[in-house]
Order: structure tokens, then sequence, then C-alpha cells
């Protein structure tokens, strides 16, 4: 989205560079927590842990490094990918209680492809729609229950807020339907199966294409649906 972003909209770009669905996410304190988040993926992708802390730690930091009272504007998607990094962006901008002009921005219509695939008129017509965030305190806590795996209390505060912001209810349900229990490979693998079975094929790419249209409120990339498609693999 960095090099769609329209010009007209002045300010600093931060980019938040994580997929907080998968991997560590326990640890407190933020040089712990991006040092865990480094190692786990250079174990699992191809990147080294300097690099991640370079390129991702270095953006998180700059939101801890704001000073004066400016205003804050978080574009972030529908889908779970996108709503686990903006409640973590939550906890960063809650720590400074001077940031209290934040803003939601959201894409304006339905698409596959989120914010990348809207034409910079229509990134534009999503800012100029942007929801004011009076509490963030609230998406905070969304973050301290997901990292604690607090199951219960992440449903019942998504609830709470659904009246003013109804999207997070489906991505809550959506990372509770995706955590296997004993003989159930939970949601994603299931729908990789369906789909193997209807399209009889294991080929990764229409594969691929068709669980981002059932399922997009995941917001996987290739990667994550690569590893959702090894497991399914096996259970054939």
């Amino acid at each position: 989205m960095k090099h769609q972003f329209p010009a007209a909209i002045k300010g600093d770009l931060i980019i938040a560079r994580e997929c907080l669905i998968e991997g560590p996410t326990q640890e407190t304190d933020f040089d712990r927590f991006f040092k865990k988040r480094a190692e786990f993926i250079a174990k699992t992708y191809a990147e080294t842990e300097e690099n991640h802390l370079k390129k991702v730690k270095f953006e998180f930091q700059k939101i801890l490094d704001i000073k004066e009272n400016c205003e804050i504007n978080l574009w972030f998607e529908h889908d779970l990918f996108c709503q686990v990094n903006f409640w973590f962006v939550s906890t960063l901008i809650a720590e400074n209680p001077h940031l209290n002009k934040v803003f939601l921005v959201m894409p304006n219509k339905l698409s596959q492809f989120g914010f990348g695939g809207l034409s910079k008129t229509e990134l534009i017509e999503a800012y100029k729609h942007r929801k004011s965030i009076n509490n963030i305190q609230y998406f905070a806590a969304l973050w301290r229950y997901y990292q604690n795996n607090d199951l219960e209390e992440l449903k019942l505060a998504a609830r709470n807020l659904q009246k003013e912001f109804p999207f997070l209810l489906p991505a809550v349900e959506a990372h509770i339907a995706r955590i296997p229990h004993k003989n159930d490979p939970a949601r994603p693998v299931k729908v990789i199966l369906e789909i193997m079975n209807e399209l009889k094929t294991e080929e990764f790419i229409p594969v691929f294409k068709e669980f981002g249209k059932r399922e997009s409120i995941y917001g996987f990339g290739d990667l994550q649906v690569k590893t959702l498609v090894e497991k399914a693999r096996k259970l054939r």
C-alpha cells in the first residue's frame, strides 16, 4: 500500500510490517517481544533476524517516539490479519495519553484485495470517511486478550463494541474457529480440504485463490495458506 498511497494525503507514513496472527505474542517488553518475533520469522521464513528487526521493529518504534499531539490515521482492513496488527498498534498508541486524535480508515467497499483493490481516488474517499476512535484503550484490550489467548474475554470485548465497530466480532470468531481441537483441524484447514475435493486438485495456486474468495475474513497471504495446504494434504 505504501507505493500506491495518495500524495494528496499529507503526513508521515509508518508501515506495520508484521503478521501477528502467527508466532509468539505473549512477551510484554517491547525489545524482548521483537527479539522473539525476529527469531520466529527467521526460523519460519527466508528472513534474517537482523533484517526483520531493521524493517519491522524500527517502524513500530516510530509510534512510541511520537512526541507531539498529532493526528493519527490507522489504515487497517476488516480481516483478522489486519485486525490483530491494528490491536497491537493500539497498545503502542495507548502508552502516550497525549495521543487522543486517532482515526480508523477502512476500505469503503468490499474487495478481496482490501486497500490493494482501490484506486488512489477511492483511497482518498476512504480517508474522508474515516471513523474517530474515542478510546484507543478498547482496542488495546483486544490485543491483551488475544495475546494471552483469553478467548472468552476477547469475544465479550468484541460484542461490547459491536454496535459501533461491527467488523470486530466476525474477525474474533474467525480467530477462535481457526484453533484446532483434538481431531478437529479447525475451520481454515477444513475449508482447504473442501476446496481440494471440489476442484479435484492439491495444486497450490487454484486452492489459494479459492480460499481467498471464501475466507477473506482471515486475510491470509500465500505463506500462511501454504502452511494450511500442507496440513490439509496430510489429512487427505
